[in-house]
């Protein structure tokens, strides 16, 4: 065998594999998901009547897919309609989100949603965020996206963070919203070490109705489709590690007692 043929390629760009078996995301023993209903597995139910009902069911989630695959312990840190000011005002505290006893090799953050599209919350960017003090950030998005990365910071300081984008939804009119905000994740990388985007924009599938009509159930996504995107994750995050194997030889140490440089 050629065992470079199983590293990076030069050439190659995040998703033009999907990873089968065991992937690279397998280092991580522990990862955290935070987020709304997507990373939540919740499913949309309607009744005869017309009447809808949702129902956040973890196990379905894409982030308990890739640790059952990886053989890895994940938390959901998630719920259905989360915002990142809900997360910082009281549901992380309520859910003992931010104890020690919780702090993870990896944070995988899929926010964003509640707080821009539906909530018409202000994007802001890196100009809002104190790195001296997360407690002065503005009240933005981005400001409240950077403030829950401070707080694991002070957790898990050398813990590795991941960002996922919108995904391609063909949202008509929301181009420029869109855009912004994946701005603002990649301007977040320039601003905490550590950290890595998920462009699942650019370099996933488009949402259109024919991918709705194979992988989504009202408005959230049926089984197949959080199976769909826990490949696409786990896959991504596969790459960002082959390619960048420096980043993560000594991610063993993270969160032990063991001393390293």
């Amino acid at each position: 065998m050629n065992w470079n043929d199983l590293l990076y390629n030069p050439d190659e760009k995040p998703l033009d594999r999907l990873v089968e078996g065991y992937s690279y995301t397998s280092i991580f023993r522990t990862i955290a998901f935070i987020g709304d209903s997507l990373s939540s597995g919740e499913f949309e139910a309607c009744d005869e009547q017309g009447n809808k009902s949702y129902y956040d069911m973890f196990e379905y989630s894409w982030g308990q897919y890739i640790a059952r695959k990886n053989g890895l312990k994940a938390y959901n840190f998630s719920r259905g309609g989360m915002t990142a000011r809900e997360y910082l005002d009281s549901f992380a505290e309520a859910n003992g989100f931010w104890d020690e006893d919780k702090k993870c090799q990896a944070y995988v953050i899929a926010l964003g949603v509640n707080d821009v599209y539906n909530g018409g919350l202000e994007i802001g960017g890196a100009e809002d965020i104190d790195p001296n003090d997360y407690r002065n950030n503005k009240p933005t998005f981005i400001g409240n996206y950077a403030q829950i990365i401070s707080r694991y910071k002070e957790i898990s300081p050398d813990a590795k963070f991941f960002f996922v984008t919108f995904p391609n939804d063909n949202y008509r009119g929301r181009e420029d919203q869109t855009n912004e905000t994946i701005k603002g994740l990649y301007d977040l990388t320039k601003v905490f070490s550590n950290s890595y985007v998920l462009d699942i924009h650019k370099y996933g599938p488009v949402y259109d109705g024919r991918f709705r009509e194979k992988f989504f159930l009202y408005g959230h996504m049926n089984p197949m489709g959080y199976i769909f995107t826990a490949n696409m994750i786990d896959s991504y995050i596969d790459y960002i590690v082959r390619k960048n194997p420096d980043d993560f030889k000594n991610i063993a140490f993270v969160n032990t007692d063991i001393k390293y440089k």
